[in-house]
């Protein structure tokens, strides 16, 4: 059994307060769940009573927080979990949540993935479009196939392009940064190599 050490009113949500069992930080819950509860300091409950108590009487207002923050872009399910833990929901919240987004197409990583690629590859490598798409939680198999048949020759040239703007071509530390500038937006040694050849041939066609 653990022990409530503190319950304080939460600063942005006068309705809602935190709690801390054994002196740390353990969730948000409402004040009315609370009281009808008759939570107070020095209460000796267990961690699990207490996800149940939130899962209870928070589950749709999570799922209300949840669907509001993918109003303006989608969202991976990683990124609506991290959320909500934020809001001080504990995992049974979050696990109910996520399950109700996917059951109403609100979350579909493999969708978030393919549209992701899709707009990043016209200024970024396959390589970092796939590490920011792993840090936002998407499967490799998801990654894998939101890359399947992009074409980085032509993204690659328009960093390029962009990138030697307004500079002289003809310094080779021009074009030494040019290269490593490439590399580090997650394009290929071999497709930042390629790019590099196309602007000579192009040179020298003129």
């Amino acid at each position: 059994m653990s022990q409530i050490t503190a319950i304080t009113p939460q600063k942005k949500d006068k309705t809602r307060c935190n709690l801390e069992i054994d002196g740390k930080f353990f969730c948000g819950m409402k004040l009315v769940t609370v009281m009808q509860n008759r939570l107070k300091v020095g209460t000796e409950i267990a961690a699990e009573e207490l996800s149940r108590m939130q899962l209870e009487s928070e589950k749709e207002t999570a799922l209300d927080k949840a669907l509001f923050h993918i109003t303006a872009t989608m969202k991976t399910e990683r990124e609506i979990r991290d959320f909500l833990k934020k809001k001080g929901y504990l995992e049974d919240v979050c696990d109910y949540v996520v399950e109700r987004m996917r059951e109403q197409r609100f979350l579909d990583d493999g969708a978030y993935a393919r549209a992701y690629a899709e707009s990043m590859s016209k200024k970024k490598g396959a390589r970092l479009i796939a590490m920011e798409l792993k840090q936002k939680g998407v499967s490799d198999d998801a990654i894998g196939e939101a890359l399947t048949g992009l074409s980085e020759d032509e993204a690659a040239k328009n960093c390029l392009e962009k990138y030697l703007r307004g500079k002289d071509v003809s310094d080779k530390k021009v074009i030494q940064k040019a290269y490593a500038n490439l590399i580090s937006k997650g394009f290929d040694y071999e497709t930042a190599k390629r790019a590099l050849e196309g602007l000579r041939d192009e040179d020298e066609d003129r």
